[in-house]
């Protein structure tokens, strides 16, 4: 950052929201800094370790923060996206079963979450992906389709959480799925 530093982006290190409170950013950096401490041994990673230690010794300061959110907005700014275009690259039907089951997945995990503790239905991104154990940039896919249609949120506190749209699809595909197996049940005792 300075002093010839490269800028490490401190939020998606984290894997939370640039606006989120201390209490998201404490969770995160505990579940984080459990996952690379170097007595953990299957995921230990020192290197990973020692930023996210940066990460939060900065972001947990209310002045480094402020200090910090004004390079990480240049920054964020002057990032263009890059696009890759190669006509080699196919999707097959399978990928897309895949992340229909994932959003799937994601719906009914947030559904439960919001009837057991409605009050705080929030859950934090990196506890949804490892959910599903998929990687951050088919998290983020789905995190953003799911957004699109209105299913999921992004809480003040920059948690996930489920919509009135997304319960409504829940209980709708609950309803569609107790149907079809009703109708898959009476066919079977039909031919017997």
């Amino acid at each position: 950052m300075e002093n010839g530093q490269e800028f490490v982006d401190y939020y998606a290190l984290l894997q939370v929201n640039p606006t989120c409170d201390a209490k998201i950013l404490e969770k995160a950096y505990r579940h984080f800094a459990h996952m690379y401490h170097p007595d953990h041994r299957e995921t230990a990673d020192i290197e990973k370790f020692q930023a996210i230690n940066d990460a939060y010794r900065v972001l947990r300061d209310h002045k480094k923060r402020a200090e910090y959110d004004r390079v990480h907005h240049i920054h964020k700014a002057d990032e263009t996206p890059k696009f890759k275009f190669d006509n080699e690259i196919q999707i097959d039907e399978q990928s897309a079963i895949d992340d229909a089951e994932a959003h799937e997945k994601i719906l009914h995990f947030l559904y439960k979450k919001r009837r057991e503790t409605p009050g705080d239905a929030g859950v934090i991104g990196f506890y949804v992906q490892e959910m599903l154990g998929c990687s951050a940039e088919s998290f983020e896919f789905h995190s953003w389709y799911l957004k699109s249609k209105g299913f999921i949120q992004i809480t003040e506190q920059g948690t996930l959480a489920i919509t009135i749209e997304g319960v409504d699809h829940v209980i709708s595909t609950s309803r569609k799925s107790e149907s079809e197996r009703l109708l898959i049940s009476q066919s079977a005792d039909i031919t017997e």
